[in-house]
């Protein structure tokens, strides 16, 4: 039991340790106000509306341009860099009583033994002669 739970706990922090170094960016693509798609680790698909189309005339050389509707944003999530947790700032008495809650706290979900008897495979002697027969001592 104490093995498996120590396995769980360690389990449990390594993917607490990897999730917390690990960065990842979101990539998310708007058209107007609607978010039309959201992508992890990878660009967004795209909805297909190109909207800078130019129209020109043929007499002269002016060119009208459409402002693009669709937006792309990107929200980048950092992971933490240093793993180093310092402990000076704790006092020798405070790591003497954390060491000791620790220790006693662990102690409290040990087993209890069984209690081991000596006599279970014990075989008594041989009787020779009945005891209470000699004695004439009989129980009423």
């Amino acid at each position: 039991m104490k093995q498996v739970f120590h396995k769980i706990i360690s389990f449990v922090m390594a993917i607490m340790v990897l999730l917390s170094t690990v960065s990842f960016t979101i990539d998310m693509h708007y058209c107007g106000d609607t978010l039309v798609d959201t992508a992890i680790f990878k660009k967004a698909k795209n909805c297909g509306m190109n909207m800078k189309a130019s129209t020109s005339n043929s007499n002269s050389e002016c060119s009208v341009t459409k402002k693009n509707c669709c937006t792309d944003k990107q929200v980048t999530i950092d992971g933490q860099d240093e793993l180093k947790v310092s402990h000076s700032s704790l006092s020798f008495d405070q790591q003497v009583f954390i060491a000791s809650f620790v220790y006693t706290y662990i102690n409290l979900f040990e087993s209890v033994e069984e209690d081991k008897t000596l006599y279970r495979l014990y075989k008594p002697p041989l009787v020779v002669k009945e005891i209470y027969k000699l004695d004439e001592t009989y129980l009423i």
